[in-house]
């Protein structure tokens, strides 16, 4: 997936930071020891074979000169706090962390190095897999996030902190940053701003009941999701967690959007009853805040292409009518 914020480097620099990571005599000779993974949309991540065969993956952050999202900032720290929160408290498989590097000596970004994991992308040979056998998986990430929501933190927000006692105070909090980054950038959003912020005003009263912060993957989708021999063999990409509400999560998105699939086998491996009417407000809070970063993230992301653009748009439009406002 291509995006300005991918920070490309040289071969040289490669093996600067392998060399580094790993000592000078496993740096790879000749050529084809790197392979660009493509499936991100963020950060860059290469496939590394070190010279004594082991394969690696070197992930590295955007370089500094090219704006993110607000919420984004310092995103590769987070997901090195969240990489060791989970293997501390929890049995869900992740990668271990060979080495990370916050120096910014050998490149102008944060990066680590993990192992490489063998195996499928659920989101990619997912359409591939009769429906029993994508449910059966379905079901294991939802066990496996109910695990990870088990993490209990001390106050909402992020991990590295400001922590904060009220999750309505921080979730219409990242809503607002959100909404600002759009504006700052002039993004259409198909409907006025304050619009967004009425409804969001009119519904917060829902957040009072979430009184109890959890860690929250809130990016474990299908395609964060490695599977090899009929179960999970590794969860990836935890740079956007945070301390909140654990029906943020992505698996529940598709109880109020059928667009974003069916949260059936989801739902029944997490262990969740149907939602209440309390419930079901606040997970339409969640995908309106969901929806609007989708939508403002292909400005700072530079994508050519509107085809993320318009769908999330309209997105937008089904879930704003949800609240009962009507297609601008």
């Amino acid at each position: 997936m291509e995006s300005i914020t991918k920070n490309r480097q040289t071969p040289d620099v490669l093996r600067a930071m392998v060399a580094r990571a790993y000592g000078p005599g496993r740096v790879p000779e000749g050529e084809g020891w790197a392979e660009e993974l493509g499936h991100g949309w963020f950060n860059v991540a290469y496939r590394i074979r070190l010279r004594d065969g082991e394969e690696v993956v070197l992930k590295i952050a955007p370089p500094p000169g090219v704006e993110v999202m607000t919420y984004e900032r310092g995103a590769m720290r987070t997901e090195l706090a969240t990489i060791d929160l989970i293997r501390k408290h929890t049995s869900v498989p992740v990668p271990a962390v060979h080495f990370a590097d916050t120096s910014h000596e050998l490149c102008d970004a944060d990066y680590f190095f993990m192992p490489f994991v063998h195996g499928d992308n659920l989101g990619i040979v997912g359409g591939d897999l009769s429906d029993a056998a994508r449910a059966a998986y379905m079901e294991q990430l939802g066990a496996a996030n109910r695990e990870l929501n088990g993490i209990r933190g001390d106050a909402f927000g992020p991990l590295a902190g400001p922590g904060d006692p009220s999750w309505r105070r921080v979730f219409t909090g990242m809503v607002e940053t959100v909404l600002r980054d759009g504006e700052r950038r002039g993004v259409d959003l198909g409907h006025a701003y304050d619009e967004v912020r009425a409804v969001l005003a009119a519904h917060a009263a829902s957040l009072d009941e979430v009184t109890e912060p959890r860690l929250v993957e809130w990016d474990l989708w299908d395609s964060n999701v490695l599977i090899r021999d009929g179960r999970i063999a590794c969860v990836i990409d935890h740079e956007r967690a945070f301390w909140g509400d654990p029906l943020i999560e992505a698996g529940f998105t598709a109880t109020q959007s059928a667009a974003f699939g069916d949260s059936t086998a989801f739902m029944r491996g997490y262990g969740h009853a149907p939602l209440t009417g309390t419930q079901t407000v606040r997970r339409r809070l969640y995908c309106l805040h969901l929806v609007l970063i989708m939508i403002i993230e292909t400005v700072y992301r530079g994508h050519t292409d509107s085809g993320q653009y318009d769908w999330a748009r309209e997105r937008l439009t089904e879930t704003m009518g949800l609240f009962g406002r009507a297609r601008p």
